[in-house]
C-alpha cells in the first residue's frame, strides 16, 4: 500500500535500532536475556510494526501498526531510562536516546494524524 522506503519515520525508527543495538553490545554479559533481550526487542519492533502497517491493505490497518509502534516505542522508552538508573547508559547518552525516541513519538502521532485525515 505504501512505499517502505520513502516513510521517514521507518527510517529514524532504523537508526535508533542501530544506536541501541551498539549501546546495549556494552552491558554485562549477565543482561543477555534479561534487559538487553528486552530493549532490543522493543527496539525492533517499533520498525517492524511500522513495515508490517505499510504492507497492510488499508489505511485503518496502517494506523493500528503505527499505534502498536509507538507502544513499543514507550516500552523502550521505558527499559532506557531502567538502564539508566540501574548505570548501565550514562546519562548524556540516556538523554540523547530518550529525545530520538521522542522525536519519533512525535512523528508517529503526526504520520497517523495525516493518515485519519485521508479517511
Amino acid at each position: 500500500m505504501h512505499h517502505l522506503k520513502e516513510i521517514k519515520l521507518w527510517h529514524k525508527a532504523i537508526e535508533l535500532s542501530i544506536r541501541i543495538y551498539k549501546i546495549v553490545s556494552t552491558f554485562p554479559l549477565d543482561e543477555k536475556y534479561g534487559l538487553i533481550s528486552q530493549i532490543k526487542r522493543a527496539s525492533i519492533s517499533i520498525a517492524s510494526n511500522i513495515a508490517e502497517g505499510a504492507g497492510r491493505n488499508s489505511i485503518n490497518e496502517f494506523i493500528h501498526f503505527l499505534g502498536i509502534a509507538n507502544g513499543s516505542s514507550y516500552e523502550l522508552l521505558t527499559q532506557i531510562v531502567i538502564a539508566n538508573k540501574l548505570a548501565l547508559i550514562a546519562d548524556d547518552e540516556a538523554k540523547r536516546i530518550c529525545e530520538q525516541i521522542e522525536e519519533l513519538q512525535k512523528m508517529n502521532y503526526g504520520f497517523q494524524k495525516r493518515l485519519k485525515n485521508k479517511i
